[in-house]
């Protein structure tokens, strides 16, 4: 056949807000154009990220289309791909369409769409009113339609196959990476400390959204049984942070529980240089990009044992079960007293997280756009 022209619908994608999806897009579409040598490659993406593509392109070989969309509300927009991209893609005469961001068009081209995780299904609390039923609804049909199924883990494969109906031989599981690389020289950390408020103890770091399925109320709880520990939640407020505040207070942690709000690239590093380590207590994922990151920086990790995380983590990590406060305690306990612990980890976590390669990754897409198209 001739080269095949692949879309990839990006309309997911808002700069800044969409959390390892975007992280995934970013890390993995650079790389498309060397694992399927002679394709074309044009991404359809919202406002805001073509205004960026335009300025620093991640690819100079990958077309862009600009779609008339903002990315910015996601009923708005899961309902735009639904008819902007798939009149896209066919005005742009697309061989295969690749939605990155767990939907796509039901019409159009042939079609491949990843689906990081079912999480909306597995904990319905995490998404709710109309987009909970849209989500629904569209899921299974747009699983149904697609040509192939690329999942991030065998988890998710599992989830498809049981939630959804999908056929096994339907889907490709193709492991994620190990998330980005460090691009910005650390803070230093008198300086974090001092900026951040963050005190004098040991530091444990959690870098997750704050949702209610990342399970952080049972994590602030654990480390009030945990003398001195200071417990370090980056990210973006939200209408889940009142809760972790209360659930602090109840706890008697309120001053060492700290959640910075957003903190740039150096800031963000300086964390992973300083933790003692990282606690990832999440109830459901469909990956655990951080738990990679944080093992390839040389932190020490203790995680939940559920869902994708013992894919991820190997025998690199502590595991522990999510619903016990005991538990979680008892694992960031042993990670910050025992430093002979902590150096067996980190080795381990170096190699466990070399397992894991955005190449490997974007020759297995290719490999499911040759599966889809043949």
């Amino acid at each position: 056949m001739t080269a095949p022209h692949i879309g990839l619908d990006l309309l997911f994608l808002e700069p800044g807000a969409t959390g390892g999806m975007e992280t995934y897009a970013r890390a993995l579409v650079p790389l498309l154009p060397a694992a399927l040598p002679g394709a074309r490659f044009t991404i359809l993406a919202g406002r805001e990220l073509a205004g960026e593509w335009r300025a620093t392109p991640w690819h100079p070989a990958v077309q862009l289309v600009g779609l008339p969309v903002s990315s910015g509300t996601r009923i708005v927009r899961t309902a735009a791909q639904q008819s902007v991209v798939a009149g896209a893609a066919a005005r742009a005469r697309v061989d295969l369409l690749h939605s990155l961001g767990n939907l796509g068009p039901l019409v159009g081209p042939r079609r491949v769409v990843t689906m990081h995780d079912l999480i909306y299904l597995r904990h319905p609390e995490t998404t709710t009113g109309l987009l909970a039923a849209g989500l629904g609804r569209l899921a299974p049909l747009v699983a149904r339609r697609a040509k192939r199924i690329i999942a991030v883990s065998q988890a998710t494969s599992d989830d498809l196959q049981t939630l959804l109906g999908v056929p096994a031989g339907k889907i490709d599981v193709v492991p994620s990476g190990p998330g980005l690389a460090p691009i910005a020289t650390p803070t230093p950390e008198a300086q974090l400390r001092a900026t951040l408020g963050l005190g004098s103890g040991p530091l444990v770091l959690s870098v997750s959204a704050r949702r209610p399925h990342k399970n952080l109320v049972r994590l602030i709880e654990a480390v009030g049984r945990i003398p001195d520990a200071e417990l370090v939640l980056p990210g973006y407020p939200t209408a889940f942070d009142a809760d972790l505040l209360d659930a602090a207070r109840r706890a008697g942690v309120s001053d060492r529980v700290h959640l910075c709000g957003w903190i740039d690239d150096a800031q963000l590093e300086g964390l992973y240089a300083a933790a003692t380590c990282l606690a990832f207590p999440s109830l459901a994922e469909g990956f655990g990009l951080p738990v990679l990151e944080a093992m390839a920086r040389g932190l020490p990790v203790a995680c939940s044992g559920v869902s994708a995380l013992p894919e991820v983590a190997g025998d690199a990590a502590l595991l522990f079960d999510p619903t016990s406060v005991e538990a979680i305690a008892g694992a960031i306990g042993a990670l910050l007293s025992d430093r002979a612990l902590r150096s067996r980890l980190i080795a381990r976590g170096h190699a466990q997280a070399a397992t894991f390669t955005w190449e490997r990754a974007a020759a297995g897409t290719a490999a499911s756009y040759t599966r889809a198209l043949g």
